[in-house]
């Protein structure tokens, strides 16, 4: 049974949201019903996610979303890979100002049915949320890359995604979504791929663009994490992480921890599962699998 699915993204920034939208193309269990892009040049974005559907043969709404956070300072202001784009047929043109009305029209004509995949900042999310406070009830779940939950090393850390809009972050975990999953920074971090390796094994035709979007990825960067991707991949192999459920606060009031993620485990009214473990062998095995 396939599962319907929307993606929320900031591809073109860190590669591993390309890397993200390759696996669900090719992710037969995958009902990609639709695409919002969000932070800085968004139409840029929604262009780089087309030239991917484009090479898959799929037909996807994309829809360019909000470029600025809600309350604070742009800090993801370019898209830089988008600079591969020519070499890679891609639409230009998109429906503008449409991306949350897309968001609250599909979700209300499927209720309980979506499953709403968000691995970039949550300012698009943020907004559908505040526009229509019906929509988290109706998704069939929620799964986000975002924050930080684990006492590892990475505890003091304070996660991009979550960080770049704190305020939109804060409402999305306040909202009452039945089944509200996050995977941090903590645990993706387990899940990364040497440069030469990457140009080794990407060698599927829906992995070239990814490859080339990479490529500028690797000038300042020698591996590849897939934060984003081992995401996506727990909502079609739920063995890939294990959960646990507790409640998640966002920190507002302190200017320089703003969009800090605060866990607490078991929490009595706890409706929140963050990812603890992953199985990095088993991810792999899963994310490969699927480029056939």
């Amino acid at each position: 049974m396939s599962i319907k699915l929307i993606l929320d993204t900031d591809i073109g920034s860190d590669i591993d949201d390309a890397v993200c939208l390759a696996y669900l193309l090719a992710q037969p269990a995958c009902e990609l019903l639709g695409i919002t892009t969000v932070t800085g040049e968004a139409v840029k974005r929604a262009q780089m996610a087309s030239a991917l559907c484009k090479l898959a043969g799929r037909r996807v709404p994309i829809y360019p979303g909000a470029e600025h956070p809600l309350l604070i300072a742009q800090k993801q202001p370019q898209a830089q890979q988008a600079v591969a784009l020519s070499r890679w047929k891609h639409q230009a043109r998109f429906p503008m100002n449409e991306a949350v009305g897309f968001l609250r029209r599909t979700i209300r004509k499927h209720p309980g049915e979506i499953t709403l995949l968000a691995i970039g900042p949550l300012t698009n999310i943020g907004l559908l949320f505040a526009l229509d406070p019906e929509i988290p009830r109706l998704l069939k779940q929620i799964v986000l890359m975002c924050g930080v939950f684990t006492e590892g090393p990475e505890r003091g850390l304070l996660e991009w995604n979550a960080m770049l809009d704190p305020h939109a972050t804060a409402m999305v975990y306040r909202a009452p979504v039945k089944v509200h999953r996050s995977i941090g920074l903590d645990v993706t971090l387990q899940v990364k791929m040497p440069a030469n390796d990457v140009r080794a094994r990407f060698t599927h035709k829906l992995l070239r663009p990814v490859l080339d979007f990479a490529e500028v990825w690797f000038k300042s960067a020698d591996q590849i994490t897939f934060h984003d991707p081992l995401a996506a991949t727990t909502i079609f192999d739920p063995r890939m992480c294990r959960f646990q459920r507790g409640a998640v606060t966002v920190e507002l009031d302190n200017p320089e921890q703003r969009g800090r993620t605060l866990w607490q485990p078991g929490a009595p009214k706890g409706r929140h599962a963050v990812a603890l473990q992953v199985d990095a062998p088993r991810f792999f095995r899963h994310y490969f699998s699927v480029f056939r």
